[in-house]
């Protein structure tokens, strides 16, 4: 969205401009980048909205005009509004085959199943529900400058009374794709359960990610309830992870050949971005294909979700590593426990283990910038820390800090940037600082990446990926195919796949969170 304010003389407020950028464009846009139409010089005597225009991605709204919400909510609507097999075949629907109710009503008409456990298609969710009074409020998200108040309704997610496929007939196949991540077995065994409880008899996984719809050698898994009843009780993948794929024609072409109807894909941001593509693909060649996508990523940095599944056992497993690092550093004269967690795009794993263990002094994130040297440095925040405790503990996100360090411009298989590592180079930043300052300091450095995504799922992660599961194939039956199942504000719900892959989700600043953060390790601004 873009947007301008006239607040005195013939200049826009940068203030008003940088809370439009980092906030509406996120809503709207998914992203931090916004095209600013400047004003017309016009005398006002006190600050005063003018000419003020958004753009999201298929209306532009004009603040001025009094039916910009509905302009706005009309918009939303085409954006979320669910893409199904249906908008490319005229499709009649047939009465479920998914109930719970074991005992059925006798009535005039024969037996009909009376279970009123069912999502009616028109219930919605709330996807925000604070009404911020303004843009300077604390994780202030607001579409006008006015912060009003604008529902952002969702579909939400759970078995229909209508399916649009013949479950006997239906061969469903489950791929994982990306790194390992807590959960995903979990996801696997709920899916094939569900699919079971529908009637589907033809499960199928594709063995290491997208690879395995091309890679020779690689044959699909035959899946069932007797053979997945325990593989929740392991970490990592029963049907194996890479990264990247061949051309989503290609995987199209052996979609087609399998005679597969439903695909279900785990993965983060770039798997989504490639479910999105072979669903596109499958409507282009007006195959009757669900694709459906559940959002799999420890660094819980998709768009508009609460959490994606992984993410609580990371930050529990990274605890272990924190508590290790403060173990050391306070045994130690002099110590210093320097913890480096995953968090390619987002620090969100980093915050919320320095918020939940409560032993650390300093936590780096991506999104907040800082220094290592000079009199507002981490550096010399250790030296102080070092003085007036004799100990400290830091917590760094892999992504922090790329700006101090020579970028190498190599990409992984999946396409990310392999970043530089910022942990590596704190450790010997720190041993070579207090070394020239003559102070003696001991520095233990902890790097737990693949052991905190290679464990087992906690409680919390195990329920979530269980609802996730059971929600997608209810998706994929109700017709649904280009979507994610995930929770918004506590509802599980569905979402466009377009729509939570713009951008990645990342920490606000200005977050209540994020202050919690600071109060809870009391450091100073780094810059």
């Amino acid at each position: 969205m873009a947007a301008a304010f006239k607040t005195s003389g013939s200049f826009c407020s940068t203030q008003q401009h940088q809370w439009l950028q980092s906030t509406r464009d996120q809503i709207l846009h998914g992203s931090s980048h916004s095209n600013v139409k400047q004003c017309k010089s016009k005398k006002i005597k006190k600050p005063f909205p003018l000419c003020v225009k958004a753009t999201s991605s298929k209306v532009e709204l004009d603040f001025n005009d009094p039916s910009w919400k509905q302009k706005f909510q009309e918009d939303w609507e085409k954006r979320f509004n669910l893409p199904s097999i249906t908008d490319i075949y005229d499709l009649k629907p047939r009465p479920t085959t998914f109930s719970l109710k074991k005992n059925r009503t006798p009535t005039g008409d024969g037996n009909v199943d009376m279970w009123n456990g069912y999502v009616n298609n028109d219930d919605r969710a709330l996807l925000k529900v604070i009404k911020y009074s303004s843009p300077t409020s604390a994780g202030a998200e607001c579409i006008d400058p006015d912060c009003s108040w604008v529902e952002q309704w969702v579909h939400r997610a759970g078995p229909r009374k209508e399916i649009y496929y013949e479950p006997e007939e239906v061969k469903a196949a489950i791929v994982t794709c990306g790194g390992l991540c807590p959960g995903l077995n979990d996801v696997i065994r709920q899916i094939v359960f569900t699919l079971e409880t529908y009637g589907v008899k033809n499960i199928v996984g594709i063995p290491f990610g997208y690879r395995g719809f091309f890679e020779k050698g690689l044959k699909e898994i035959p899946l069932s309830r007797h053979l997945v009843e325990n593989i929740n009780l392991n970490g990592g993948s029963f049907l194996g992870v890479s990264r990247g794929g061949a051309k989503t024609s290609e995987i199209v072409d052996s979609i087609q050949a399998r005679r597969i109807d439903m695909l279900f894909v785990l993965g983060g941001n770039g798997t989504h971005a490639g479910a999105n593509a072979i669903h596109e693909e499958c409507r282009k060649r007006k195959l009757k294909v669900s694709v459906v996508a559940v959002p799999k990523t420890i660094d819980n940095d998709i768009l508009l979700m609460d959490k994606t599944f992984g993410f609580d056992t990371a930050v529990e497993e990274a605890q272990r590593a924190i508590n290790s690092a403060y173990i050391e550093a306070r045994s130690a004269y002099h110590g210093i426990g320097l913890v480096k967690l995953m968090g390619r795009s987002s620090g969100f794993i980093a915050m919320h283990a320095s918020l939940s263990s409560g032993q650390v002094d300093v936590c780096l994130i991506p999104e907040v910038p800082f220094t290592l040297d000079g009199e507002f440095g981490v550096l010399r925040h250790l030296e102080h820390l070092l003085k007036t405790k004799g100990f400290c503990v830091v917590c760094v996100a892999e992504a922090a800090g790329q700006d101090l360090l020579q970028r190498s411009g190599a990409t992984d298989a999946s396409g990310n940037v392999i970043f530089s590592d910022i942990g590596v180079h704190m450790q010997q930043k720190i041993k070579m600082h207090f070394k020239d300052i003559g102070v003696p300091a001991d520095v233990k450095y902890i790097d737990p990446t693949y052991m905190v995504r290679a464990c087992r799922a906690n409680a919390s992660d195990a329920i979530l990926c269980t609802v996730l599961g059971q929600n997608a194939v209810h998706g994929a039956f109700a017709g649904f195919s280009g979507i994610t199942s995930c929770i918004c504000n506590t509802h599980y719900v569905y979402l466009p796949i377009t729509e939570v892959v713009k951008a990645p989700k990342r920490v606000n600043p200005n977050s209540r969170m994020w202050h919690r953060c600071l109060t809870s390790t009391g450091q100073p601004d780094f810059h």
